[in-house]
């Protein structure tokens, strides 16, 4: 647990240094001269509804790690190697392959293990519904990801899952250039057989709200909210539990052409249904961080 508060820390840390660096020549700058900042990646684990520019391409390295179950040591990361076009003004296509790593011991319910894999496959397609205007400060971006994985996510068995994400990526324009608010909304409904010819059907509902600021032209800082709720069932109508993550943002543009995300969310909330427990850790980890790095060409 203190290694996990530490990294928590570390970020946190990483954050102030930012605005202390940063805040000083974001008073001296003009926000209204900053060139328009793609919005998709300012919200941490929150997806704003950009989709770039027409034409634009980009190779995307995206690591999730979630770390913390109730005993023992779990930590487990995906990877994303993806490449993204859009071929109009209105729509953006991805696909890529997945890695995995897990690392497990002592953990109730799951197998010790201590492995690399290849995870598996996916592809999205995001469509911009709504186009922010100078009169209009929201865009609504609609989207739905379906991924092939051969490694489960959670334990880091060998299965065969099935899974379609679909979200509601939103985001409102409150300072001109400045200040960002970020909201999703996400179903994902999911099978999986496992290697002892079992099938699993469950979902995972919620939605998120985040604020970002921007400290200078190409530095984004800020802070999201989660609310997550898990069904046994793609109908949602078997519930097990559900959990609040809350936690910061971080967003660099090294060039015009690269750039990093970073963002850590604890659990501050949960349940389990039949559980009197404190916290979720049973569908939902303790820790969850992100680290993106995206390369436009």
């Amino acid at each position: 647990m203190r290694g996990w508060a530490g990294q928590c820390y570390a970020l946190g840390l990483l954050i102030s240094c930012g605005l202390v660096g940063y805040a000083g020549s974001a008073r001296a700058q003009d926000a209204s001269s900053w060139k328009e900042i793609e919005t998709k990646y300012i919200f941490g684990f929150t997806t704003g509804s950009g989709i770039g520019l027409e034409g634009e391409k980009e190779f995307t390295v995206d690591i999730i790690g979630r770390f913390g179950k109730r005993d023992g040591h779990y930590a487990a990361t995906e990877t994303k190697y993806e490449f993204e076009f859009t071929p109009n003004q209105f729509i953006q296509i991805e696909f890529g392959a997945l890695g995995s790593t897990h690392n497990i011991g002592g953990v109730t319910d799951l197998d010790d293990r201590s492995q690399f894999a290849l995870g598996g496959a996916f592809a999205e397609l995001r469509y911009l519904a709504i186009e922010r205007t100078s009169s209009n400060p929201l865009a609504v971006t609609l989207a739905v990801e379906p991924t092939v994985r051969r490694i489960d996510e959670t334990s880091g068995e060998r299965v065969r899952n099935f899974e379609f994400e679909t979200t509601v990526n939103a985001d409102l324009e409150l300072l001109k250039n400045r200040l960002f608010a970020g909201f999703n909304l996400l179903y994902e409904p999911e099978v999986t057989q496992t290697a002892t010819g079992d099938t699993q059907r469950e979902a995972t509902f919620g939605g998120s709200a985040a604020l970002s600021i921007r400290i200078a032209s190409n530095v984004v800082v800020g802070g999201e909210v989660w609310y997550l709720r898990h069904y046994d069932a793609a109908n949602l109508t078997s519930f097990t539990g559900d959990a609040v993550m809350l936690g910061p943002s971080l967003y660099i543009q090294f060039t015009p052409k690269m750039f990093m995300t970073a963002a850590w969310n604890t659990q501050v909330w949960g349940r389990e249904t039949g559980n009197p427990v404190s916290l979720n850790l049973a569908e939902f980890q303790r820790n969850r961080a992100r680290l993106k790095f995206a390369w436009e060409f």
